[in-house]
């Protein structure tokens, strides 16, 4: 977020700048946001990254998932990319 120039913004501006550039989705490592935003009404689509560290090296394996969400027709609304296997 520090690139685009949003650091400091709260979950509500991410998603509603996210939606204004056009984002196929926000990613994030936030779990709390599916517990802060109403599914419903997102303005695009939010995949929750869920894992025990966060670092790119450990994220890399989930970028298949991500890729294939990302590509496909993407709805607004939350997923959650797991660590494991399991997925979505």
């Amino acid at each position: 977020m520090q690139q685009m120039g949003w650091a400091g913004s709260n979950n509500d501006d991410v998603l509603k700048r996210a939606a204004t550039h056009e984002f196929a989705a926000l990613i994030t490592a936030d779990q709390g946001i599916e517990y802060q935003q109403n599914p419903d009404t997102l303005p695009t689509a939010v995949l929750v990254l869920i894992a025990s560290r966060t670092r790119v090296q450990e994220l890399r394996a989930s970028s298949p998932r991500i890729l294939r969400i990302v590509t496909g027709n993407v709805r607004r609304r939350i997923y959650r990319i797991m660590e494991s296997n399991s997925s979505e």
